[in-house]
């Protein structure tokens, strides 16, 4: 495959024409597939869609625990593309549910790894968004020579800084009464440790006590994710909210499992020869803007679009705008 390459872009514009989603399309395949364990079986829903023949793109979603959806395959022209989807351990349609035993970065890196493999893939494009571009910056890290480009949204490094940032009180200063609900659900003693506190029920033997956690951990990332907060409280699906909170908890709790604070960028250079296009939204409340730019910092090959007026979420309409963009000049 081609290697793709652009100029250098830092102004706040979108990549082209302003772009729609392509149409609903369905899987051509769909797998369940067993993985590496010691303590749990854990088996992985994997699709594909798209062009079998296509250019080979891997989607990383975010989270952790998030899970694939159907509006992910829409970025990509399936006439061109072929699109790899999974869910990753202990979420979405993978077995089994919430669960947190062997459930790491590295194993999941070993996952991505073990799919490319079992599907025949050489090389291929990693397309990650949020907890997705940090899984996707590690993979690449590990197989650098399986990656020929980077799409990133919504930068996410998994450090120390940017946990304090979401969990600490610095996204809570923009949104004080949706954080004043989160964090009042803990005793005030409890308070100054908001993901150790959550844990505790979280993973704690009242089950009705685990649902109403994990949907409040679940309804504050979702309160901030989007400019447009349409979200209510309490219409997220208590199984979604259960993987959501217990899986990314797990992943905070333990710093993402990385040898150090800061591990992703300190790593940079051995990927330093990999095209990469970073997307992101000029007001996101989750990965704020200054993560994307330090990791730009560290990789000025990389082409870099800041979206005006966008937030975190995949779906809004500038970002979907630059992603659509972006495949349809890499094809």
């Amino acid at each position: 495959m081609e290697r793709y390459s652009s100029p250098l872009r830092n102004a706040e514009s979108q990549i082209g024409t302003p772009r729609l989603l392509y149409p609903v399309i369905r899987p051509y395949t769909c797998r369940m597939m067993a993985v590496p364990g010691q303590l749990a079986n854990h088996v992985l829903y994997v699709e594909e869609c798209g062009n079998p023949k296509g250019i080979p793109v891997v989607v990383l979603h975010g989270g952790p625990g998030g899970g694939c959806s159907p509006g992910m395959r829409r970025f990509f022209h399936p006439d061109v593309y072929r699109v790899i989807l999974f869910d990753q351990r202990g979420c979405g349609r993978s077995r089994p549910h919430a669960c947190i035993e062997d459930n790491t970065t590295w194993d999941l890196v070993a996952d991505i790894e073990l799919i490319r493999q079992e599907l025949g893939i050489d090389d291929w494009i990693v397309f990650g968004g949020s907890w997705g571009s940090a899984l996707a910056l590690v993979y690449a890290q590990t197989h650098p020579y399986r990656v020929c480009h980077l799409v990133l949204r919504g930068v996410f490094t998994m450090t120390q800084a940017e946990l304090n940032w979401f969990y600490g009180g610095g996204a809570a200063a923009f949104f004080p009464e949706a954080w004043h609900t989160f964090e009042s659900l803990l005793p005030e003693e409890e308070q100054s440790d908001v993901i150790e506190g959550f844990a505790r029920r979280l993973f704690g033997e009242d089950e009705d006590e685990q649902i109403r956690f994990a949907r409040a951990w679940t309804e504050w990332e979702s309160a901030l994710a989007s400019l447009e907060r349409t979200r209510n409280r309490g219409s997220v699906p208590s199984s979604y909210a259960l993987a959501f909170a217990r899986i990314e908890n797990h992943y905070f709790r333990n710093a993402g499992f990385l040898r150090e604070d800061g591990q992703i960028l300190a790593d940079m250079h051995k990927i330093a020869h990999i095209p990469a296009t970073i997307v992101q939204g000029r007001y996101d409340m989750i990965c704020p803007p200054r993560t994307a730019v330090a990791l730009h910092k560290v990789w000025p090959g990389a082409c870099f679009v800041m979206v005006p007026n966008a937030g975190h979420s995949l779906s809004e309409p500038g970002i979907v705008s630059a992603l659509v963009g972006i495949m349809d000049d890499l094809a």
